[in-house]
């Protein structure tokens, strides 16, 4: 079979998209979503995501998500953002959508070129002595460190990922320095990707919430720099925790390709 996909980056989290409105694709082929992942011999990607048909009424459609591992996984926010630009691309949306993941339901709008993503409400946000652990449709520990730039992410994102409390399940791991009030940097270790990624749409959202619940910075409007550029986040604080959170960023289209699988 000769399969048509695109290919789309958000800051740098790569992404292969495949419209599957016609249910082309089983989502069961966890292999095949792997090898289409793989950089060595497949397209190469952080994740592949299908474009399924909506199930509910005010949906415009429906968001699969895999990680690179071919294992369907929680939510990405990158992710999310570069299926609502897709999903502009095809003529299934204009300028605004509703559409259900795996944490729910979700509403976005493209203004100005960038995406911004509406993400779940956060109402739990866990403080320890060296670190802060959070679900933002997907879970995520957050920790502070110096001299980002040669931090060993990898190897101690990795540590952190796999041992206690973690273990199995995993978490995705945030390095995170303080640049200036309301601007930070953050660099993120990816489960199911298993390594650093240049960007974590869930992760910045994540460190922007964070860095508020520790006054690190009293603004509800939070810039993110990762390695594969710059995102925003905005929020408001409330009594339960935090509401109207949005993912802003870039969504690209890098190219569109067929490959024989």
């Amino acid at each position: 079979m000769n399969l048509t996909f695109y290919k789309y980056q958000g800051t740098g989290n790569d992404f292969v998209i495949i419209d599957n409105r016609k249910s082309t694709l089983s989502k069961n082929n966890t292999k095949l979503f792997a090898r289409l992942c793989d950089r060595k011999f497949g397209i190469g990607a952080d994740g592949l995501m299908l474009l399924e048909l909506p199930q509910n009424e005010d949906d415009d459609f429906t968001m699969v998500y895999f990680n690179a591992d071919g294992n369907e996984s929680t939510m990405c926010g990158n992710g999310g953002r570069c299926l609502v630009a897709f999903a502009a691309f095809l003529g299934v949306i204009d300028n605004t959508a509703v559409f259900t993941a795996i944490d729910g339901k979700h509403k976005a709008e493209i203004k100005n070129g960038l995406v911004h993503l509406q993400m779940q409400n956060v109402s739990k946000i866990e403080q320890y002595d060296s670190h802060l652990f959070l679900d933002t449709g997907s879970p995520h520990h957050v920790t502070m460190v110096n001299n980002l730039v040669s931090f060993d992410v990898t190897n101690v994102g990795r540590e952190i990922r796999n041992g206690a409390p973690y273990f199995d399940k995993g978490s995705n791991v945030n390095f995170v320095e303080k640049e200036s009030d309301g601007l930070f940097s953050v660099r993120t270790y990816e489960r199911g990707v298993e390594d650093e990624t240049l960007s974590c749409g869930t992760g910045v959202t994540a460190v922007a919430l964070s860095m508020h619940k520790t006054k690190m910075t009293d603004k509800e409007e939070v810039s993110v720099k990762t390695p594969g550029g710059s995102l925003k986040v905005t929020f408001k604080e409330t009594e339960s925790g935090y509401e109207d959170i949005f993912l802003i960023g870039p969504a690209e289209q890098v190219f569109k390709g067929e490959i024989t699988c």
